[in-house]
């Protein structure tokens, strides 16, 4: 197993047989990863301005389906990159920087959406912070850890799920409960991710 095998996140789907098609027609372009990585960007620009703009059944679906636009540019970059051999020496940068930035964007605005603004910013504080502790146990030498319980799929899923709760939700009354708890869950669920990657890295130290 390679270095880069051994430090890249786990992703089921990489192993579908649609997924290695459309990677492979896509490495059959002229495009390339690092242009699969800023277009998650330009989705999660979209799926959040349109949930922090103004929160009813259009806007909540199109932030659910940027969402997930942007998770398939982060298994396709990858994809082309590496099985693709379309990799380039600013890869990494372009395989880290677009993830903070659209992660920031959805998660802020999840909480001005739920009307808690500050939980927005705590929740991407947080989601920032799984990623620095992964990449400091990199400089260490270490593995990157990709564990959660709120890595950065479940992050997706749980801001996925509170958008399709927040549209059944808006039939019956016009709370946001279910966009108050899917913040909630990333900022905490992010949170004890920190801890437990801190604490992989402590114990992989001490047994040094």
């Amino acid at each position: 197993m390679t270095e880069t095998d051994r430090n890249r996140r786990p992703i089921a789907a990489r192993d579908t047989g649609w997924a290695r098609v459309l990677a492979t027609r896509l490495a059959a372009t002229h495009i390339t990863p690092n242009q699969i990585s800023l277009a998650s960007v330009a989705f999660a620009a979209i799926g959040a301005g349109a949930l922090a703009w103004q929160t009813n059944t259009v806007t909540l679906l199109v932030c659910a389906i940027c969402i997930q636009l942007r998770l398939l540019c982060n298994l396709l970059d990858g994809m082309v990159a590496v099985e693709g051999g379309k990799s380039s020496a600013l890869g990494r940068i372009y395989n880290e920087f677009p993830d903070r930035i659209t992660d920031t964007l959805f998660i802020v605005a999840l909480g001005y959406a739920a009307g808690i603004d500050w939980l927005g910013w705590l929740g991407a504080l947080f989601a920032i912070g799984t990623a620095y502790v992964r990449v400091f146990g990199g400089s260490l030498g270490l593995v990157q850890d990709f564990r959660g319980p709120v890595a950065k799929q479940q992050r997706m899923a749980l801001q996925t799920a509170g958008c399709l709760a927040a549209i059944a939700e808006s039939w019956w009354h016009p709370q946001r409960y279910a966009l108050i708890a899917a913040a909630a869950l990333i900022a905490a669920g992010s949170l004890i991710t920190c801890a437990t990657r801190t604490r992989a890295i402590a114990r992989q130290l001490l047994q040094a």
